[in-house]
């Protein structure tokens, strides 16, 4: 796990992202891409409900943003900030993006897939893998998902 002085500030961008999405009715998770100059080129809220697209899961809205900015599907060298770890359809995505680097959140131990229940971001099989940062304010990240779904029980 190489975490850098950045990370912190981004996680803490991106739950901003996540509390919007909260605000909306979403399950709140936020995303961002980071060029490997350190800018961001896209970010992203989970937006479902708002949608109805079971896809539209904030990292994916953040790396569809960062591909058109960057204008190549192509993200080599970007980092994907999220507050929570990327499911198994995020994960994927991310590997087909070139996604470098992954920092996240709070561990999704019922379907997180960058190494809680899976780790499809780092698999050895696979031709393209990803640098793996998890748990980055894990506490601060959990506690919006928390309330979210304690209040929904």
């Amino acid at each position: 796990m190489n975490r850098n002085s950045s990370d912190i500030a981004l996680v803490r961008r991106a739950l901003a992202l996540a509390e919007e999405a909260e605000a909306a009715g979403e399950v709140p998770v936020g995303a961002l891409v980071v060029d490997p100059s350190g800018a961001v080129i896209g970010s992203g809220r989970n937006r479902r409900e708002e949608t109805h697209d079971p896809s539209a899961h904030a990292e994916v809205l953040a790396m569809r943003e960062a591909a058109a900015a960057h204008g190549s599907w192509n993200l080599t060298g970007c980092t994907l900030v999220v507050t929570l770890e990327p499911c198994l359809m995020c994960a994927g995505a991310l590997l087909q993006a070139r996604i470098s680097r992954v920092v996240f959140g709070a561990w999704d131990e019922k379907a997180g897939a960058a190494g809680s229940l899976y780790d499809v971001v780092r698999d050895r099989r696979l031709p393209y893998r990803a640098e793996v940062v998890g748990g980055v304010l894990e506490q601060e990240t959990k506690l919006p998902l928390e309330r979210f779904f304690g209040e929904r029980r």
